[in-house]
């Protein structure tokens, strides 16, 4: 392999360490941080946000909600201040809102606009401009917002929100949160009662932070079996002070990377154990992962706990399907901990997974190959063959400007005999800006510099 100073000045390659070490603290849930901005948003005074990720996703989002309206601000402290303008504030926006890699950032943004009589255009980078929108887009015309986009509903487009939105009772077709979530904003700022169902329940953040606001949600499951969220539309929504946990999603790579280095244990500090966010966990521990939860509490309405995390021979096993809701974005990271487990791994049911950053499936197969990770892919999943606990290493992964298959990577090259290099790890910081810190700071060993 060439040495790293011949590659891009943003590419990055991950060293076989020795083991992992030491107490962390991962950044602010993603999902949470996107939310508890907008709802600060629709709130009338002040709400107050400890442990905000301050990743480019979530500062995206909150340029978005200056420009919508709100005053924002970085407290002296580290604290975020949100001075909202209620739900039906909205004001309309004198340039286009750019969302950058931001999927989240830019969904449930349609939503908020689409129940407000404003137009807004919506931009985002090359990555986010492939992504289809469609999913949203169908349901939020429903309810009377008018969108013009590029074919297959991409970005950029424009957004006329509705005079008088309409309440919809709306089967999503596919499990997802930000379509839920997406709806439910547009049912704000909409009379009556707007009904979302689900077959296949999705994390609930969303949900739990309208309750904290003080907006009437219910949740229960209909005599079809499918879970039905129920708003009831204008609610005046009080400022409530947040404390973002841990994001688990982010939590996954130093975990993934203490389990597989020999040597390793790590503490894991306040991340959100949301049974929907759960499933990678669960998954784990099934694989015979040596992972402790300490301390378990509620924060903000969350349940939050401490992981503590030793170094383990893992086992190939089946992954149930109906979890994959529960750990969408953490699938590339597990298929690098199948690749050091004992016999296959098999992950199905995770279509949603083509359509995310980067097409996951095809993007992870790739990396595991090019580190000679015997890997079957399927239209909606992948088989991975363990090298029981001796996965080689010594490739060059094309990341597609996605920052989950970069740092999934860089955690393979830790455990592997031979160093991993990925092409450009420059857009971890659109989640993870300290990742490379934090994990140098436990004893992981990274060569070349991202930018």
């Amino acid at each position: 392999m060439a040495s790293s100073s011949s590659h891009s000045p943003a590419s990055l390659t991950a060293e076989p360490s020795h083991g992992l070490n030491g107490r962390i603290r991962v950044p602010g849930d993603k999902s949470i941080s996107h939310r508890a901005l907008i709802f600060g948003t629709l709130a009338v005074g002040e709400t107050r946000i400890e442990g905000l990720l301050e990743g480019e996703d979530v500062l995206a989002t909150a340029e978005a909600m200056r420009w919508l309206g709100a005053e924002v601000t970085r407290n002296a402290d580290g604290s975020w201040s949100v001075w909202g303008v209620g739900v039906g504030g909205l004001r309309e926006p004198e340039q286009p809102l750019d969302f950058g890699n931001s999927g989240t950032g830019a969904r449930l943004v349609m939503g908020l606009v689409a129940g407000h009589p404003i137009t807004a255009t919506f931009t985002g980078d090359a990555s986010l401009s492939r992504r289809p929108m469609g999913r949203v887009i169908s349901p939020l015309t429903q309810m009377g917002a008018h969108f013009h986009a590029r074919e297959g509903g991409r970005l950029p487009l424009t957004l006329t929100g509705a005079r008088r939105a309409l309440p919809i009772s709306y089967r999503s077709p596919v499990a997802s949160a930000q379509v839920k979530s997406a709806i439910l904003l547009a049912g704000l700022n909409t009379p009556g009662v707007t009904t979302v169902l689900e077959a296949t329940p999705t994390r609930d953040h969303t949900e739990r932070m309208l309750r904290a606001f003080g907006a009437e949600i219910a949740s229960e499951t209909d005599k079809d079996g499918l879970l039905a969220i129920s708003l009831t539309g204008e609610p005046e929504l009080t400022p409530c002070p947040i404390a973002v946990p841990g994001d688990p999603s982010s939590a996954a790579f130093p975990v993934v990377a203490a389990l597989l280095t020999p040597g390793s244990e790590i503490v894991v500090e306040g991340i959100t154990l949301n049974p929907h966010r759960a499933g990678l966990y669960t998954t784990l521990m099934e694989m015979g992962g040596d992972i402790e939860v300490m301390n378990q509490r509620q924060e903000g309405g969350e349940p939050v706990a401490d992981l503590r995390v030793r170094s383990s021979r893992l086992k190939g096993i089946e992954v149930p399907p109906a979890r994959a809701a529960s750990m969408i974005d953490e699938y590339p990271v597990l298929a690098v901990a199948a690749a050091f487990a004992e016999g296959t791994t098999t992950m199905l049911g995770i279509h949603e997974l083509r359509v995310k950053e980067s097409d996951r499936i095809a993007a992870t197969a790739s990396g595991l190959r090019a580190n000679g990770i015997k890997v079957r892919e399927s239209e909606d999943g992948m088989i991975v063959e363990g090298r029981s606990g001796e996965a080689g290493g010594g490739g060059h992964v094309t990341t597609h400007m996605d920052h989950r298959i970069a740092m999934s990577f860089l955690v393979m090259g830790l455990a592997a005999q031979k160093p991993v290099t990925v092409d450009d790890a420059s857009m971890i910081a659109t989640s993870f800006p300290d990742f490379e810190r934090l994990m140098r700071g436990l004893g992981a060993s990274f060569a070349g510099r991202a930018q």
